[in-house]
């Protein structure tokens, strides 16, 4: 004899089934808000407007799924629904984090340029300046080091060479930009001009690292008369189909890499980022330069492991990044640098390229340098990476002295990259 199941059964099952169903419907209804919320982004720049669009889309998901709940708690559960993840939701994406103002390091002065900006700058003088003045360009983009830096090479005033320091556009205490589509490396090179006429120099030493060096190279191929020498530390490629740039947290091992995901997480920034990719401008109005200098600090804090061969022998802490300047060039709206290799080919500016043993960028990103810069040596550096400045600072700073006095510097001809190199070919 077949036995049936008890109508209590039934009931159950159905309940389950009914919940299960309501419980997909929410997610999609809630995937289906952040589509229209990212869409009405493209066409608006208010949060009101592209939040509100987001939630109504949520809203009208949830009331529609509420459909397959009986029709005795329907009203009570798509309420419920609703009204809790609206409130977590909010939360999450509306409540600002921290806004730090960032001040203007001791001994630095604001200098307005006829661009614009308003750069926070630091002259180092010399006490008898006899030689041509150096200038500091720091990487990221975004990222200043003016601590770091003016450690590290301060001692190049006992040369005789003032030295000035400046934060670019969009980090330390220079101005931000309103609409993060301004910031550029076209944009750095123009302040960079604009700031030696501002301090009214002749020609300049210049001394770049990472995306510093590619500044420092497109302003020799715009204004190489007002280039004396130049000096590249770990330098960004030249190609712009490389990609070794993306590697960093290759250098990071699980926990460090875990500590930076779990920094990384966090929705307002994962948002900002999104919108970033469709509207530069409403992810600006969402969330401010200070929340997101202040985010950009810390994540940025714990990717500071991948700069070094191993720990550095001081943790400078990692503040006055900024998060548009360092994030919009890389995005999908971003338009990608010209190609200035091509431009490079023929300068006779002495340059001298220094590529440490560890550095996550390619080989080959050096060795093009060398390739294309015809009057060029290419030190290697063993037991340092990518801020080789800061884990090497007496021999990067003896060869510099060596390099701009014209003494022999021990040149890697080869273009093989050394064996112990530990970065991408």
């Amino acid at each position: 004899m077949i036995s049936m199941p008890s109508t209590r059964a039934v009931s159950q099952s159905l309940t389950w089934r009914r919940g299960t169903a309501f419980g997909a419907f929410t997610l999609l209804a809630s995937l289906a808000g952040m589509v229209a919320m990212f869409l009405s982004a493209t066409v608006t720049d208010r949060p009101v407007l592209f939040l509100g669009t987001g939630w109504t889309t949520f809203a009208f998901g949830i009331l529609a799924s509420g459909r397959i709940i009986p029709r005795s708690s329907r009203r009570r559960i798509t309420a419920l629904t609703i009204t809790t993840l609206t409130i977590f939701g909010g939360a999450a994406l509306l409540l600002p984090g921290p806004r730090p103002e960032t001040e203007l390091p001791n001994g630095y002065n604001i200098v307005t340029l006829p661009t614009g900006a308003k750069l926070a700058v630091l002259k180092l003088a010399a006490r008898h300046s006899t030689r041509t003045p150096i200038m500091i360009l720091h990487g990221g983009p975004g990222v200043p080091d003016l601590a770091a830096n003016r450690r590290v090479f301060e001692p190049l005033t006992q040369y005789g060479a003032d030295i000035y320091l400046y934060a670019q556009v969009g980090t330390g205490a220079s101005s931000r930009l309103g609409d993060p589509q301004g910031y550029s490396r076209g944009r750095d090179v123009a302040d960079l001009e604009a700031l030696r006429q501002s301090l009214g120099l002749h020609r300049m030493i210049l001394i770049g690292h990472s995306y510093g060096g590619a500044v420092a190279a497109q302003y020799l191929v715009e204004n190489s008369d007002k280039v004396a020498a130049l000096i590249l530390m770990s330098p960004m490629p030249l190609d712009p189909r490389d990609r070794s740039g993306d590697r960093v947290i290759d250098r990071l091992d699980i926990a460090q890499r875990l500590r930076l995901y779990r920094s990384v997480a966090f929705p307002r920034a994962l948002t900002a980022y999104a919108l970033l990719q469709v509207n530069p401008r409403a992810a600006h109005a969402y969330f401010s330069d200070e929340e997101a200098d202040f985010r950009n600090d810390i994540v940025l804090q714990r990717a500071a492991p991948a700069l070094h061969c191993s720990e550095p022998h001081t943790n400078e802490p990692v503040e006055g990044t900024g998060f548009y300047a360092a994030q919009y060039p890389q995005s999908a709206t971003a338009m990608e640098p010209a190609d200035m290799r091509g431009n490079l080919a023929g300068i006779l500016t002495p340059t001298l390229i220094i590529k440490a043993s560890c550095d996550y960028l390619s080989w080959s990103s050096a060795v093009d340098y060398k390739n294309r810069l015809v009057n060029s040596k290419l030190l290697y550096l063993s037991g340092a990476g990518h801020n080789m400045h800061q884990d090497k600072p007496e021999i990067v700073l003896d060869t510099i002295i060596a390099f701009l006095d014209q003494k022999p510097i021990l040149d890697h001809a080869d273009s093989a990259a050394p064996p112990d190199y530990e970065g991408p070919p």
